[in-house]
């Protein structure tokens, strides 16, 4: 069997195409040989920004010959369905073979397709692939039709076994296939031929050219915590930076350079941000201190003087951009310092979306709002309104204006430069957390207020104007400011009755931006309207402004259905929280039944009762449970749909007729003096077990007891104690709604 080996040599291909380029070309090209019949045992792909590499190990030497027989029209059927079938089967009417049928007699075409050599079946799927390569971007140069990322150079094409190497016969635009590449474009641009894989690794290693992605990651890392650890220093980790210039290199070499003394005491995140996006520096700190004092380069080749001109080149550079950072800072501390509440009062000119308004009116909602979440989660009103005010300043900073990846990090320093507290300024930061499933949730009070507050504002507003996600878009980043909500929530043990919250502030959005249209409505009445009408029309906005002037959720009801959109929404984070609960092993049935019961916007109490309810159905007796109460709702229900009565009140243990009838509503007795108090503390650990101890009386039961007795007495009490079965088990959760 076969080796092949494919690489496709051109211009620098963007680092941010090559992972995406070479899981491509392995993907297109194994199943277009699979598709023509060539199997394969392995096969890998690699990139490097010069070239992309697939090598495809025990390939079939050809396909196999195919036989088919294609059923076709009955042999009654019309001329045009007969020629219609003859032209999809690629064969004559004299070859034709009738058989027998369930309706009859029909047509079978036999299509025999002989084998075909390996080489030009990866001919044929070779030049498919790149013809109709899926580049993000791509180009077309010189006179010939073919699209690249960037100018394509040659293509190797061999096929290889013990008896040696075969060029695969192709031609592309010009660019006809060989068994020849060429190394590093510098240090060993000579051309060099290959006979499979392995030569051709090695190979490409002595020119220079490491061709695994994840190596030259590898290189990069050691070698620069190699240096920095002999210094005492530490890199800063950074994996996205690291694949990034591993994409950018060939033959990597780590040189490492000081920073200009007079930036040290920029804030270290002003350092690594300006380092990584201007020049795809590392950043190294001082472990002891916290600050960035160094930095690290990679170059793609080696240097007579190792690396010393390479290094004076990038200091000289990076002493202008970090210029430009220092200017940015100096300038933002001396607004800060003298009355950081110009920022603040700027944020009215920014729009925020051109149907909620700027900026400054969503700081004063997300102000409002954490004034009222304070008090539950254990925080100052006054401070957390004072800290949501504060949160976005630094949104007018020249520092965030050139780095917006700062926002946070920045009005952090401002705020804590401008005098005030510590906690207050920390919330800048904070509020925005968390960004993802990975990222941490912030735990002071007041951060979590105001982080809080700045979630259900953008999810209430982008409800409000009938923004929400749909399908896989996301635009304003919805699904994690409900995943934010809901990690906020958990993660605190907060109690919010968020339903009450979500209610209130769509009201306040509603309120803010029907004064806006309706003053804008105000402006536009046509002053060449009759005096009476232009009157009336003037007189029904004032009025129905001054209606919504109390900004209470029942008058702003009588204008837009509130209640309804705040249930959607609490809908759609209950949504996320499947997501977040199926993650953490808890079935979807399961939560469906704890979503059925009352208080489902108090989340932590939702999932409180999940977990209990989860727990108790993982064991013999809460499944066994399970199944009795479903056997007593399903006889109930029967019952009740057949007598046209609801038995739900009169069980009385005088009229039973056996021990297990009896066992039953002692254990019930027994079962409700724990349940009930206990579903008031929230305790659903223990109205859990306490419901599990039915399994056993419920089993009883069933086993010693005929429900539908003769007597109808007797009847309508066994019914009316099944119904207390349900009760007490459905006040705990919907068991209904748990499969099985």
């Amino acid at each position: 069997m076969p080796d092949l080996l494919i690489e496709l040599l051109s211009e620098e291909i963007p680092a941010r195409m090559q992972a995406r380029a070479a899981a491509d070309l392995k993907e297109r090209v194994t199943n277009g040989l699979v598709d023509a019949g060539l199997t394969y045992a392995s096969a890998g792909a690699f990139a490097t920004p010069r070239r992309l590499t697939l090598s495809v190990e025990g390939l079939l030497a050809g396909s196999p010959p195919q036989r088919e027989e294609r059923k076709g029209p009955r042999v009654d059927a019309p001329e045009k369905a007969l020629a219609g079938f003859l032209r999809s089967a690629g064969v004559a009417r004299e070859d034709l073979q009738i058989v027998d049928d369930k309706k009859g007699q029909v047509f079978i075409a036999v299509i025999e397709r002989p084998g075909r050599p390996a080489a030009e079946i990866v001919a044929e799927v070779l030049e498919r692939v790149v013809r109709d390569f899926p580049w993000p971007k791509s180009m077309r140069w010189g006179t010939g039709d073919l699209r690249w990322v960037r100018p394509l150079h040659s293509i190797l094409c061999i096929l290889s076994d013990e008896a040696g190497h075969t060029v695969v016969p192709l031609d592309i635009d010009g660019h006809v296939a060989g068994d020849r590449t060429r190394g590093h474009r510098f240090m060993a641009p000579a051309e060099f031929s290959v006979t499979g894989f392995d030569d051709y690794a090695a190979k490409l290693k002595r020119a220079n050219v490491v061709l695994s992605a994840a190596d030259r990651a590898e290189i990069i890392r050691a070698d620069a915590e190699t240096q920095a650890f002999a210094l005492g220093l530490e890199v800063v980790e950074d994996p996205g930076l690291l694949a990034e210039v591993a994409g950018l290199v060939e033959w990597p070499v780590v040189l490492s350079g000081d920073i200009g003394a007079e930036f040290l005491h920029l804030p270290p995140e002003v350092l690594q941000t300006s380092m990584k996006e201007h020049q795809k520096f590392f950043s190294v700190r001082d472990p002891k201190s916290g600050r960035i004092v160094r930095f690290v380069t990679v170059a793609n080749r080696d240097t007579a003087d190792e690396g010393a001109t390479i290094l004076a080149g990038n200091r000289k550079v990076l002493s202008a951009r970090l210029s430009d950072a220092l200017f940015f800072w100096d300038n933002d501390l001396r607004v800060a310092t003298n009355d950081i509440g110009v920022w603040v009062k700027a944020l009215d000119n920014v729009t925020f979306h051109n149907k909620l308004g700027t900026v400054g009116e969503r700081v004063n909602r997300v102000a409002a709002l954490a004034r009222e979440i304070a008090p539950l989660v254990g925080a100052d009103p006054d401070r957390a309104e004072q800290a949501a005010r504060l949160a976005k300043a630094d949104l007018s900073s020249e520092m965030v204006y050139e780095f917006p990846e700062l926002q946070g990090v920045m009005g952090r320093y401002y705020i804590e430069a401008s005098g005030l507290d510590a906690d207050i300024a920390a919330v800048a930061q904070e509020h925005y957390s968390p960004l993802g499933p990975s990222d941490s949730v912030p735990t002071a009070p007041l951060s979590v207020a105001v982080a809080l507050a700045d979630k259900i504002d953008v999810l209430a507003g982008f409800w409000l104007i009938d923004e929400k996600p749909t399908g896989s878009k996301d635009p304003f980043a919805l699904r994690r400011a409900a995943l934010g909500v809901i990690r906020l929530v958990l993660d605190q043990k907060l109690s919010v009755r968020l339903l009450k919250l979500i209610v209130a502030h769509i009201t306040r959005v509603f309120s803010e931006s029907y004064f806006r249209s309706q003053a804008s409505l105000l402006q536009k009445i046509d002053p060449d309207l009759p005096d009476d009408i232009r009157e009336e029309a003037q007189l029904a906005i004032e009025g129905r402004t001054k209606v919504i002037d109390s900004d209470t959720p029942e008058d702003v009801e009588y204008f837009f259905p509130v209640s309804a959109l705040a249930a959607d929404l609490l809908a759609f984070i209950h949504d996320r929280l499947k997501v977040y609960l199926r993650d953490r092993d808890i079935r979807h049935d399961i939560i469906d039944a704890c979503l059925a019961m009352p208080g489902n916007d108090d989340l932590t109490l939702l999932v409180n009762r999940a977990e209990a309810l989860s727990a108790v159905l993982k064991t013999e007796d809460g499944e066994n449970l399970l199944q009795g109460f479903k056997r007593a709702n399903n006889i109930l229900s029967q019952a009740e749909a057949k007598d046209g009565v609801e038995y739900s009140y009169g069980a009385d243990v005088k009229y039973a007729e056996t021990d297990a009838e009896r066992t039953l509503f002692a254990a019930l007795d027994q079962a409700e003096t724990l349940i009930t108090p206990a579903m008031e503390a929230q305790d659903f650990e223990t109205a859990m077990a306490a419901m599990a101890t039915l399994r056993a009386p419920i089993d009883g039961f069933f086993e010693a007891v005929q429900v539908n007795a003769d007597s109808g007495v007797i009847r309508r009490n066994r019914l009316n104690l099944l119904s207390r079965i349900r009760t007490l088990c459905l006040s705990v959760a919907d068991l209904t709604r748990i499969e099985g």
